[in-house]
């Protein structure tokens, strides 16, 4: 998960932030990090360049997004040739 924390940090620009400063299960939104939606936009992005995944809905990226386990487990589950 260090590796995604740092993505997660290169894409917004989190330059204040180390992979460390982030809990696996801390809220992304509002509490927690306090990205918004705009950063949301980032994270898709990022699913969709380093990881070749497509959020089905907005529903699904409320999910995903909740906090960094989540966006893990859910990037095991849909990256392309790892599906089980």
């Amino acid at each position: 998960m260090a590796d995604l924390k740092q993505q997660i940090i290169a894409q917004l620009s989190l330059k204040d932030l180390k992979p460390e400063d982030i809990g696996d299960d801390q809220p992304l939104f509002v509490e927690g990090l306090g990205l918004d939606s705009i950063d949301a936009l980032e994270l898709i992005v990022l699913l969709q360049q380093v990881y070749k995944i497509k959020l089905a809905n907005a529903e699904e990226g409320q999910h995903v997004f909740r906090s960094v386990r989540t966006m893990a487990q859910y990037i095991m589950e849909h990256q392309p040739g790892t599906a089980s």
